[in-house]
């Protein structure tokens, strides 16, 4: 069962998706200034480790970590949870809210349902 990542989890579990495989350092050289100190990465990452969406492989001393739950997997956790708990589980109230409050225009809609028939016709 997934849980809910923290904003520093989501931040190093994204540079650790794209990255594949990093060291500390290589997460930390990734983020965005200023950049936390070295141990604080160090302990978030076994923090991941310890919630199952890291493992790491040993180098000598040396630790490389890895992801083990897939960005994908998290999206759709994350994505679920923003349904129910915003959205009734309504994709309809989902659009809703995304043309009134990001003003979408008629062809941003008509590409999204464009987008909704394609992936329905490719299942």
């Amino acid at each position: 069962m997934l849980k809910e990542l923290t904003k520093a989890e989501e931040q190093i579990m994204l540079i650790l998706w794209e990255m594949e495989e990093a060291l500390v350092k290589d997460v930390i050289e990734k983020m965005k200034e200023p950049k936390p100190a070295y141990n604080t990465v160090s302990t978030v990452i076994r923090v991941l480790e310890g919630k199952g969406f890291l493992d790491h492989k040993a180098i000598g001393n040396t630790y490389i970590y890895f992801p083990i739950i897939k960005e994908a997997d998290y999206k759709r956790f994350a994505l679920d949870k923003v349904m129910n708990n915003y959205f009734e589980n309504s994709y309809e109230s989902l659009v809703s809210f995304l043309v009134k409050d990001r003003n979408m225009d008629l062809n941003e809609l008509d590409e999204l349902i464009a987008l909704a028939e394609k992936l329905k016709k490719d299942k």
